[in-house]
């Protein structure tokens, strides 16, 4: 907290040294509200119809949405009340170029283009979630869908501008636990109320700001969730899982006393329901903005306690272990945002950011004792200078600095405590010629990891510094008003995280014995993408094509058992015994190329009811030169819908159809293809410029069993079987 504290007088100090604190028209470090046209990015929003409106894009700099460069989806509206869900990662894993972790109903991380994990960034608000999810993917992210008003999605060069480790893209969920503005009526008032069949789910929120004079305004938020083991569709094991433990049956267990053997018989006839797949969450914020004509500075704090299962992960041979591990996990945050016009001159306005918090999660073994612990303490801190424009000419430069301390304690720590501080300093300039746009970005990073090791000298202990560059350069024409071209180039270096250089122990969640190697060089990545985006009346289509070429790219390889034993033994821990498998993390070349398209047409009118169609598609071939395909990579994917708009209501029915991934990694098993067919009819009583809304939806109607190609668990917990969700939002 102290050096939360420090960081927060130093970037306040930036702010209040002006005349006076602003209200203008954007929305905080990293996110900006501008008006938009149309144009290249894909806006979920109560449709997918063509329509011309204002989004948000993630970016330092305010730019129209025709104006953006990459591959850019928000999700917002009648879409995210439909497809919200208890995590981000199904929250989001219907937009195009999307997919998601799915280590059970709790635990999912968003997926981009292929990439997850370190190389993906799920920021709050444009700072950090400050959680362990990128340490393994049962760990769930620590952001509240419930309490999102937007979430975008930035793909390609420019979400480096976030930092290095967001090579494969940015999340950004935008909340209002900051007032943004001052109340009309001097109140607002918002909820949210949902249940699902499917894990019977029951959740709601509530949040409300009030003005305190003309300047000051107050917030307070709450959001309960609470679920039920999760419905699938079929069997809980996959076919091969199910014969795999079924040839078990009957082979002698040497099992401890007091231990129970496997009953392998009992596990391949589980069905209908995911054992160990529920959880309970709550959150509540408060938070206060000066608001004047110039300038906002405001500062939130906020509590996030979560209980959940994770589905258990069967044995189906003799010798392997299975548990149904349950954490308990908290965080608690402190975030400040401001923002300052100038006045004029060089700068148009100044931006800070800032957030700090300190997280634990208990992983219980099934008396209730803790096996393990969690402990990650973050800081992470931004300063954005956005330069006036000048002809064609705007750009922004800032500063960012995060330090993360973290720690693991227990029968499974598989990471010594270690910690990380980068510091990077980064620039975007544009260019706008009128039908040509070019831009141009740079980064730089100083990252320092320290791993510091425990009384027994079981890790690898040292340090580690790298200094990082990365830059991007793109450009766009636009042949007509309707029609844009743009292609972009960027070079990525990465610093290896904690967790690819000091892994040594096994890890019960993913089931593997993780070895990390504190020799790894930069991770460099050389990346191309072209986009074209078609706009007219009544049709939109948007596409990007890009190819990622990767050398000292890090990555887990299952290795002989005896590997990690060897490294047990070498750093001390002779009589440790790896019973788990043995994954190494290593580098070698690497290439990602794939593409995602989004095309929707308004097909006629019928009075004033519009009949819309939409179909997107996605694909991403992952490959390490020399050894094979990469693992847990997502599926090609295409889906469409069809849907009725009126005044007052939308009805969509759409169908998802995942092919067969039998590109995989030795260590993995083919995913058969599936379909899933959705329904929804949304109402606005009030007409579509009042918040409240009626959603009911069916997902999954034909309650197929389907299992996701990215998922750890895919052979062991299918994805949801049929739910039928009601979902109320308003708003005063």
């Amino acid at each position: 907290m102290t050096k939360f504290l420090r960081a927060t007088v130093s970037l306040a100090a930036v702010a209040i040294a002006s005349p006076a604190l602003a209200q203008s028209s954007s929305g905080g470090t990293g996110v900006t509200n501008v008006q938009q046209d149309s144009g290249s990015a894909t806006v979920a929003t109560s449709a997918r119809q063509p329509s011309v409106g204002d989004i948000i894009v993630t970016a330092p700099v305010e730019r129209s949405e025709r104006d953006v460069l990459q591959g850019t989806s928000v999700l917002s509206g009648e879409a995210l009340t439909r497809d919200l869900r208890p995590t981000i990662g199904e929250t989001l894993s219907r937009l195009p170029g999307v997919s998601a972790t799915s280590f059970g109903p709790s635990a999912s991380r968003p997926i981009l283009r292929g990439f997850q994990g370190e190389r993906i960034r799920v920021l709050t608000d444009g700072i950090g979630a400050i959680d362990v999810s990128n340490t393994s993917v049962d760990h769930a992210v620590v952001v509240d869908p419930l309490l999102a008003e937007r979430i975008e999605v930035l793909r390609g060069p420019s979400a480096l501008l976030f930092g290095s480790s967001a090579v494969g893209g940015v999340v950004n969920v935008v909340d209002t636990r900051i007032p943004r503005t001052v109340p009309e009526n001097g109140y607002r008032l918002s909820g949210i109320a949902n249940y699902g069949s499917a894990a019977n789910e029951r959740s709601a929120e509530m949040a409300g700001d009030v003005a305190v004079g003309q300047h000051l305004v107050l917030h307070a938020d709450g959001s309960y969730l609470k679920t039920d083991n999760l419905r699938i569709g079929g069997y809980a094991l996959s076919r091969a899982a199910r014969a795999a433990a079924l040839s078990q049956v009957g082979v002698p267990q040497d099992v401890e006393p007091g231990e129970e053997p496997i009953d392998f018989a009992a596990s391949a006839a589980i069905r209908g329901k995911l054992p160990n797949s529920q959880s309970e969450t709550w959150t509540a914020g408060v938070g206060a903005s000066i608001i004047t004509d110039t300038g906002q500075l405001g500062i939130s704090y906020s509590h996030y306690d979560s209980f959940y299962g994770i589905p258990i992960r069967y044995a189906t041979q003799v010798g392997q272990e299975q548990e149904a591990p349950r954490l308990d996990l908290v965080q608690n945050r402190v975030d400040l945002r401001g923002e300052v016009e100038t006045g004029g001159g060089f700068l148009d306005r100044i931006r800070i950011r800032a957030g700090q918090a300190t997280y634990r999660h208990f992983e219980l073994e099934e008396d209730g004792s803790v096996g393990t612990a969690f402990y990650n303490n973050g800081l992470e801190g931004r300063l954005e200078l956005v330069q006036a424009r000048r002809g064609v000419w705007s750009g922004a430069s800032g500063v960012q600095y995060f330090n993360r301390q973290f720690n693991v304690v227990g029968d499974e720590a598989f990471l010594p405590r270690n910690e990380t501080n980068q510091t990077g300093l980064f620039t975007l300039q544009q260019f706008d010629f009128g039908k040509l746009k070019a831009e141009a970005g740079a980064r730089y990073e100083w990252t320092d990891q320290a791993a510091k090791t425990d009384a027994d000298q079981r890790f690898f202990v040292g340090k580690a510094s790298y200094g990082a560059f990365s830059g991007s350069l793109g450009a766009s024409y636009g042949f007509t008003d309707a029609l844009r071209v743009g292609v972009n180039g960027s070079y990525t270096e990465r610093a290896p995280s904690a967790e690819e250089l000091f892994a040594n122990g096994g890890h019960a969640g993913t089931q593997a014995y993780e070895l990390g190697n504190p020799d790894f060089r930069l991770e460099r990545s050389w990346g191309l993408e072209a986009t074209l985006h078609a706009h007219s009346a009544r049709v939109n289509f948007d596409a990007s094509a890009y190819y990622n070429w990767i050398t000292n790219f890090i990555y887990e390889n299952q290795v002989n058992q005896g590997i990690c034993q060897a490294a047990a033994v070498q750093y001390g821990a002779a009589g440790r015994e790896v019973e788990l498998p043995c994954f190494q993390y290593n580098q070698a070349d690497a290439h990602y190329y794939g593409f995602e398209a989004d095309l929707s047409a308004n097909l006629f009118t019928i009075g004033t009811t519009r009949i819309n169609a939409d179909v997107l598609g996605d694909y991403v071939h992952a490959n390490v030169v020399d050894q094979g395909p990469v693992p847990r990579i997502p599926a090609p994917r295409v889906l469409g819908g069809v849907e009725a708009q009126g005044d007052a209501f939308t009805a969509r029915a759409e169908v998802e159809h995942l092919f067969e991934q039998n590109r995989t990694a030795p260590f993995e098993t083919a995913t058969d293809d599936y379909t899933l067919v959705n329904a929804s009819l949304a109402f606005s009583p009030f007409g579509r410029d009042n918040k409240t809304q009626l959603v009911l939806s069916a997902n999954n109607i034909f309650d197929v069993n389907a299992r996701r190609a990215s998922s750890f668990l895919k052979d062991f917990a299918p994805l949801a079987g049929r739910d039928l969700r009601a979902t109320l939002r308003f708003g005063l």
